[in-house]
């Protein structure tokens, strides 16, 4: 098993989205026939031969060096996220490479615990394939469409992608679905050997075309904090803050806490939701 056209779609199609001008570079005739840049004009602008690009851009990625790939990410002017993935992949290069121990098969007690202590806002623990293990009560009242399906571990790319509910659910789908799709295509970089992962992506893509074109675009992206925007059917909208820590204990595993600024209408909402998921345990 190897990552080659994973590195082939990749390279290739942050190739296409840079125009000439945008690279700061000057080309005459009306007759170019390249969407985006040339591969010697990626070769030029990182410094290296044409032929030796183009093995890269082939997916040969195995022995590239720090240097080449910091080069290739300037010319391909890719963010950080990209950056990152561009380095996954050439740690993953070539067969049997990159094989990382799986995140932790349970969570661990003390999380359970800090998340059991949790008790004013909604915090969960997510995996690279948006996997949900473990999860606090308002947490769980927060996420109840997703939560009302019964297979464990509930998650976010089957609710999203499969379940109706979620366009209603989370106002803001759109970013939600791009969001969900590429840190997923973050992990399949990190870790190709996931057969989970691979299997879930098969089922996805099978299943909703909408995933589909949004896995066929390549796109990756880092998660670490920002917006939410809900409308629960219970309290109504919400527009909620997230956090993401790395559990640095268990390698892959993510807790997510969601806040509301003191004394907004999120957060007399999150109140609501917590004294109606009281009454709902009752």
């Amino acid at each position: 098993m190897d990552n080659r056209d994973e590195v082939k779609a990749f390279l290739s199609s942050r190739r296409a989205r840079i125009s000439p001008e945008q690279a700061g570079l000057v080309h005459h005739g009306r007759n170019r026939r390249v969407q985006g840049l040339r591969r010697s004009e990626v070769a030029d602008l990182a410094g290296v031969s044409v032929e030796y690009y183009a093995q890269l851009e082939r997916g040969d990625l195995a022995g590239a060096s720090g240097s080449v790939l910091d080069a290739v990410a300037g010319a391909l002017q890719l963010d950080e996220a990209e950056r990152r993935h561009l380095g996954d992949l050439a740690r993953t290069a070539g067969p049997g490479r990159g094989r990382r121990r799986g995140p932790a098969p349970q969570v661990r007690p003390g999380v359970l615990r800090i998340l059991e202590l949790m008790t004013e806002i909604p915090a969960f623990v997510t995996n690279g394939r948006g996997d949900v293990p473990a999860a606090n009560t308002l947490a769980e009242a927060l996420y109840a469409p997703m939560f009302d399906e019964p297979a464990r571990p509930v998650n976010h790319a089957r609710f999203a992608f499969l379940d109706p509910r979620a366009r209603e659910f989370w106002r803001d789908w759109e970013r939600i679905a791009g969001d969900t799709v590429a840190m997923m295509r973050t992990e399949a970089g990190r870790d190709p050997y996931d057969k989970d992962l691979t299997d879930l992506v098969g089922e996805l893509c099978t299943r909703s075309e909408d995933f589909r074109i949004r896995w066929a675009a390549h796109d990756v992206r880092l998660h670490r904090t920002g917006v939410k925007q809900f409308r629960h059917p219970v309290v109504g909208d919400l527009d909620l803050n997230f956090e993401t820590l790395p559990l640095a204990a268990d390698p892959g595993l993510t807790l997510t806490m969601l806040s509301a600024p003191a004394g907004s209408v999120s957060d007399d909402a999150l109140r609501q939701l917590s004294s109606w998921s009281a009454m709902s345990r009752r």
